[in-house]
């Protein structure tokens, strides 16, 4: 060790977690196998998380447990949620189970199923659940909405995907009159002026219909979408260039989840098992997110390129 190093985890980078000399030099000077990593993570959940196998496999011969839990998964689940199949293959030599229970019914070994590697802990043993057929159908379609959504990038714009509800519907229930030509001609020569929040592009897509706002936040503020979810379930983000992917999700025009960061790649144990599959499924894929949650199938990236129809919406506080 230098002498700038401690014998702790809690300031090693991103990428030191690959470094089996560095690993081994902190376990040398004392450092903690089973705690002290970031935010009292367990080291060998952030190995198999960020890790290379040879760290995997060093730690996993250190630690009392295997196998052990934190936030409800082991490092084997975590190696597996992030797709990281060298490490999974290095824990399960090293003892771990990949068929043992937690995270809503998702095993290690249940959700590597459902991912690019479902072969990784065959043979597949007796009594353990396969997947069912709607969560078949699942991977099937997020495999193909992420293709169809593929190649979308940029951020300070905003949408609202609303499950059930038509383009015209939404215009209804937002009060909202269409566009003229020449506001949308003042919108395209100066998108940051503060009226052009008040425009929002609207198109039908089978399920719903999805709001889309390129220039700013208006298409996912409470407003817009308490009045949208009404009798039905809108999921919306923001994609704030300061701070990342802001998400929400309204139901019945009351807010279910705010400030979440969709296709985030973080599962909680308190997830519904539709929903830790959904996490999985869209791992930085944030617009796509979007659109599974609220249950609509795009042929295309249509409503977020060429929107159908904009609209002008009222006046009003869409903040309260």
């Amino acid at each position: 060790m230098t002498a700038q190093e401690t014998p702790g985890w809690s300031d090693l980078g991103w990428d030191s977690w690959t470094n089996l000399a560095l690993v081994r030099a902190r376990l040398a000077a004392g450092a903690d196998p089973d705690e002290g990593a970031y935010f009292d993570e367990r080291p060998l959940h952030v190995a198999a998380e960020r890790g290379s196998p040879e760290v995997v496999a060093e730690l996993a011969g250190r630690v009392a447990d295997v196998d052990a839990e934190c936030e409800g998964r082991t490092a084997l689940w975590e190696a597996v949620f992030h797709d990281r199949p060298d490490n999974a293959r290095a824990l399960v030599a090293a003892g771990a189970d990949p068929w043992r229970p937690m995270m809503g019914g998702w095993s290690p070994g249940r959700l590597s199923l459902a991912g690019p590697t479902p072969g990784l802990f065959f043979p597949f043993p007796p009594g353990h659940a396969r997947l069912t057929e709607a969560e078949t159908a699942a991977v099937a379609e997020a495999a193909r909405l992420v293709g169809v959504l593929e190649g979308l990038d940029g951020d300070g714009f905003s949408l609202t995907c609303v499950r059930g509800v038509s383009a015209a519907e939404a215009a209804r229930l937002l009060a909202a009159e269409p566009a003229t030509e020449e506001e949308l001609e003042e919108v395209e020569e100066d998108p940051f002026e503060d009226d052009a929040l008040r425009f929002v592009g609207v198109t039908d897509v089978p399920g719903g219909c999805v709001v889309f706002q390129e220039w700013g936040y208006m298409a996912a503020t409470p407003g817009v979408m308490k009045a949208l979810s009404a009798g039905t379930v809108a999921y919306g983000m923001y994609a704030n260039p300061k701070s990342g992917n802001q998400g929400r999700v309204y139901r019945d025009g009351e807010i279910e989840e705010w400030d979440t960061h969709p296709g985030g790649g973080d599962a909680f144990p308190e997830d519904s098992p539709e929903e830790i599959l959904r996490t999985y499924l869209y791992d930085g894929c944030a617009e796509a997110y979007c659109f599974a949650g609220a249950g609509l199938r795009p042929a295309d990236a249509r409503s977020l390129t060429e929107p159908d129809t904009f609209l002008r919406l009222p006046d009003g506080d869409y903040w309260a």
